[in-house]
């Protein structure tokens, strides 16, 4: 599902006092961390994972990430990254219209 410009907005605003759910360490994106992101998403929706490695590993690892977990990225700044992903039995936050 394709984001709108206000939408985005609306999420990063939320994720602004969000604390990192999930880290990303020297051992790259095992399958554990994979997990551990899924059930962040499922509960959550709205998640911040930190990634420590250097810029081009943080960018793959972030669109690796999007494309394993059928995620949106809403902002990535510096070594943090913010996801949102709908839970479709029960969503938990609200959206402004399109």
């Amino acid at each position: 599902m394709p984001l709108s410009d206000a939408q985005r907005r609306h999420l990063r605003g939320l994720a602004h006092q969000l604390k990192p759910v999930v880290w990303v360490g020297q051992h790259g994106l095992s399958d554990a961390v994979k997990k551990e992101i899924e059930l962040a998403l499922d509960a959550h929706e709205l998640i911040k994972i930190k990634i420590a490695a250097d810029r081009e590993t943080r960018a793959a690892l972030v669109g690796e990430i999007c494309e394993t977990s059928t995620s949106e990225l809403i902002q990535r700044i510096g070594q943090m990254a913010v996801l949102f992903r709908r839970n479709p039995k029960s969503p938990r936050i609200a959206l402004p219209s399109a």
